[in-house]
């Protein structure tokens, strides 16, 4: 399969598919410099279930060890009781997930989307979308 963009949900079925997708979304109404595909530093696998709080603070956990991780400055913002874990229209909560960077021009980061990849039925979907509002923020580039 090939990125479908035929519908009114765009499918794809790689991490390719996905940034172009995190892309096209424009993170904040910025161009996306860069995506980076997510990765559990424990095992290197890159399935994931993902929890989001009321302030877009994420969370993943690999379906390959179970380690949990937080994406960027989540955890700093993180309200351990109050999130919700993430599903696709057609009810999966299993996702590849890779995370889009729109930069100010000198390389810091200004908004941080995250993209979801279902693995039940290829649905992209950008469920995070945070703006950066403080400086130094280049960091936040190795924490997909």
């Amino acid at each position: 399969m090939t990125l479908d963009k035929s519908g009114k949900l765009w499918r794809g079925d790689n991490f390719d598919d996905l940034a172009e997708y995190i892309r096209y979304f424009r993170a904040g109404g910025y161009p996306v410099a860069t995506v980076v595909e997510s990765r559990c530093s424990g095992c290197d696998g890159c399935t994931f279930r993902v929890s989001i709080d009321e302030e877009e603070a994420t969370q993943r956990a690999c379906l390959t060890c179970g380690a949990v991780a937080f994406i960027g400055d989540s955890a700093e913002h993180w309200a351990g009781t109050d999130h919700e874990s993430c599903s696709c229209p057609c009810g999966g909560e299993e996702f590849a997930v890779a995370v889009g960077y729109a930069l100010f021009d000198d390389g810091e980061v200004r908004w941080v989307s995250v993209g979801l990849r279902c693995l039940k039925d290829d649905t992209l979907g950008v469920y995070a979308d945070t703006k950066i509002d403080y400086s130094p923020s280049r960091h936040l580039l190795s924490q997909a």
